[in-house]
This record gives C-alpha cells, structure tokens and sequence, in this order.
C-alpha cells in the first residue's frame, strides 16, 4: 500500500526539473505536498545505491559471503572486497555516500517545511516523525560506515563541510528516533494505506540498536523490551516466512522496504543482484553463502536451508539448476574449498524470471533481531537468567518443532552467553547485513576476519569516497590507514 502512495504522487514530484516551478522555496507547501514529501524521503530506500553502493558489501566482507556471480563478473571492483583490498575510489562508495545524503536532504525538506503548513496537526507531527525516523535510519548507516561523518540537519548548510564527531552523530540520531516515537502510529493502529510506514515499534527496535552499538546497554534492553512487551510482534512460525513474501508486513516485520515485482519504478534490484543466475534467471548471483558459513550451522538446524540455495534444490516447483559458466566449486591454491555455487535463500521471491524478482520487500529490522538484541543487553546487564528467556524462543521457532533440534541454551556465564548470542545472531540473521557490523561492535572482527585480510585500526570503517574529499578542497579528511 505504501508503494502506492510512493508512485501514484511521489513520482511527479521527483521528475520535476528543478529549474521548474517546482523549487525548494516553493514547495513543500500545502498538505497535499506534505505526503509527497514525505513519500520522497521512503523512496530513497528504492534506489539502488542505497543498498552499501548495490552490492552487499558487509556481507561479502564477513565471513558469511564472498563476491559470488561468475568468476569475472565485477572482479576487480567488488572482489577486493573478499580480502578487504578495496580501494577509496570505488564507485559503490562514492554511490552509496550519496544516496544516503540524498535521503537526509529529503528528510531535512519535512522536518523545516512541513511544521509551517497549514494542516491536521496530528497528521504534521506523523509526516515529521516519520521523516524523521528516516534520517536517523540513513545517519545509522553513514556513521557505522565511515564513524565521523557531516551532521547537516538544515537545508542550507555551510558551503565546506567537515566531518562531524560519530559521537555527536549517535546523538542526532538518538534525538531524532526519541522525537519520532512519541509521534508515530503503533503498527496495529495503521490503517491499511499506511501499512509499511514507519510506527513507534520500528523507531524503538532500532534506537535498541543504535545503544547497542554506542555500548549503551541499559537503554538497548530498555527500548528492545519496549517492543516485546508492547505484544504488537511476534516470530513467523515457518523461518523462510520470515524474508519470505508470505511474511512481508506480517507478525514479524518491524520495518521493511516495500517493492513490487517490476523492473523500475516501484521495483527494488537488492534481490536482483543476488538472485540465482543463469537458470532460472533471477539475477546477477552476488553475495555467495561460504562453506564456513554452512559449516558453522548445528547439526539439523533447518535455518540452513532458509539461509542457502544449493544447486538441485527445488523452490516453488522450478528446480535451480544455476550458471553453466561459474564453476560448481572454486578452490585456492592448497586445494580447500573457498565457495560452491550457491545463493542467498532470504531474497528469493516466487518466480523464474528477472523481473518478480524485484518484488521482494528487505526486511531492515526483524522481530527475532529484536528478541536477540534484548537477550544481548540483558546479559550485558548482568540479567543472564532473562536473557535466555529470549534467546531461547528465536531458537525454538529455528527448530519448527522438532524438539530433538537446537536445544535450549542454559549457560548463564557471561562471556559464554555472549559468544553464544552472537552465533545466534550468524544463524539467524545470516546474510541479511548484520554479521560484519556485528563483528566490529563487539571487538570479533580480528580474531574472525583477520585471516580473510582485516586490518585492525582501519578496516572498522570504509574510507571516505575520495571523491568527496576532492569536491570538499580538503575540508573532509580520510579515515586513519586509508
């Protein structure tokens, strides 16, 4: 429904040549544009570039991933990523920078203009709160990204920008997310044209996760059990449902990216650049599940094949018979096995052809992320007891009631808990984009990444696209060993 309300009125106002009438002294100005603004701001979710530069790169940085697609598909530009030998010229950096602010733009448009139209006062503060939430989503993602980033909260910034402090950042976007709660619908109160906005359980879920990245963990299990115990969410019963297309919007979606399966307008290419190649054509193939993934599953957890597509396997009733000209297994030099051609299970969509596709909805925060979150703080907070509590119901839904899987976690010493939450973590949110940030925030990524080429000191961050150090003159600076 929001896709609607996207391009049934943000479409005209996005094409409009800005030379036009249509200009930023003159609009927003009246309720009618207020949601067409505000639609602006969701659409950046849709471009391309907003997903880390089109390609899954956290993922292919981690351990669960590697480049994926034929061999020579992309090698020199997203295969260095594989042994973090990546450069600060790529264009998925300087693509993926940009989006990001182009949405913080948009968001800044609401957040000044809208307060001064005349209209329904609670529909203003929603539209606002709303936008946002949006802005803090985009400087969530910039600030884990590159750490100090520009902070430009007005639509007429200074000329030369400089990176602000990460921990001022945190604190923008916490502002922003506690702004927005107060304002935002809950999900069960949305009306069905609403549904896919943003709502106080997704403003919550992931200011949780911005404590838990700052640290913060008394705040984290506080808005974590906010969601909980708001009894609004709960666990899809069948895990593939859960990235699946029969549970977009459902019990366990927090805040998804609505798409429709077309190629444009409407469409989003994030499962089209992982989707099986060759047959059935679904896509480019990137972003390939590791053996040390699939290896590190327990025995029998049937998230695996949630998780994966293997060649053979048969989905939907079409069989996946993969890529004639990617090799079935690739080995390095010492004969081990670096990958087998196989694919991201949580982006396939029903279908054999490109353009469906483009009709899956990425899920941004998932509801057993937030059980886990909370059983993290929980522990952090030295509550282990509590904290099984929730790591224990994401792992009786993974086993889909077969009791001789994935027993129960008992442990209640600390740092056992935390590794086992963390794997929890690998296992239930594999290639979704979290592994990697997971990693870098609880101090892992040496001891995990540092064989596959991590660098402790620089590769926590990406380098600041050297392009935009160049249009700056010099007044944004590189991260440290960039």
């Amino acid at each position: 429904m929001l896709l609607a309300l996207f391009f049934s009125g943000c479409e005209s106002f996005l094409d409009k040549n800005p030379q036009g009438n249509l200009t930023q002294a003159t609009f927003p100005t009246s309720e009618s544009d207020a949601i067409l603004a505000v639609n602006a701001v969701y659409s950046t979710m849709l471009d391309l570039s907003y997903n880390s530069g089109i390609f899954p790169l956290t993922d292919i940085m981690s351990d669960d991933a590697r480049k994926g697609s034929n061999p020579t598909d992309q090698s020199s530009e997203i295969g260095p990523y594989d042994n973090y030998t990546a450069t600060k010229t790529g264009n998925e950096l300087r693509s993926w920078w940009a989006t990001l602010y182009q949405g913080i733009k948009r968001a800044n448009v609401v957040i000044e203009k809208v307060p001064g139209i005349e209209m329904d006062a609670t529909l203003r503060s929603r539209y606002i709160a709303e936008a946002k939430f949006l802005r803090g989503l985009y400087y969530f993602d910039l600030v884990r990204a590159w750490g100090d980033v520009p902070l430009v909260t007005a639509l007429n910034p200074p000329i030369k920008l400089t990176r602000t402090p990460k921990e001022d950042v945190y604190k923008q976007i916490e502002n922003d997310l506690l702004a927005a709660i107060g304002d935002l619908d809950e999900k069960s109160d949305q009306p069905a044209e609403q549904i896919g906005r943003a709502t106080k359980g997704s403003a919550m879920a992931l200011l949780a996760k911005v404590y838990l990245f700052e640290g913060d963990f008394p705040n984290a299990e506080k808005y974590a059990m906010e969601v909980i115990t708001s009894n609004i969410y709960g666990l899809e019963p069948v895990f593939t449902n859960a990235s699946g297309v029969s549970g977009e919007q459902d019990i366990e979606s927090v805040f998804e990216i609505g798409a429709i399966g077309i190629e444009g307008s409407g469409g989003n290419q994030f499962a089209n650049v992982q989707g099986v190649r060759g047959t059935p054509n679904r896509g480019w193939g990137f972003n390939r599940p590791t053996p040390d993934l699939r290896a590190s599953f327990e025995t029998g957890d049937p998230r695996i094949k949630g998780t994966i597509i293997d060649l053979g396997d048969i989905i939907d009733g079409i069989t996946i018979m993969g890529d004639g000209t990617t090799p079935d297994i690739t080995k390095d030099e010492q004969g081990n096995v670096l990958e087998t051609e196989c694919y991201n299970r949580k982006v396939w969509t029903p279908g054999n052809d490109v353009s469906s596709q483009f009709g899956h909805n990425r899920r941004i925060l998932r509801y057993s992320d937030v059980l886990l979150m909370a059983a993290e703080a929980l522990n952090e907070n030295n509550k282990p007891d509590q904290a099984l509590v929730y790591l224990n119901i994401v792992r009786k839904r993974a086993r889909e009631g077969n009791n001789a899987l994935l027993p129960d976690i008992s442990t209640t010493e600390k740092n056992a808990l935390r590794d086992l939450i963390l794997t929890e973590r690998r296992h239930e949110l594999a290639m979704e984009g979290h592994r990697f940030w997971d990693l870098v925030r609880t101090g892992k990524a040496q001891q995990v990444l540092g064989p596959l080429g991590f660098i402790t000191g620089k590769n926590e961050l990406f380098p600041i696209p050297q392009s935009e150090i160049d249009i700056s003159q010099g007044s944004l600076t590189q991260n440290p060993n960039w």
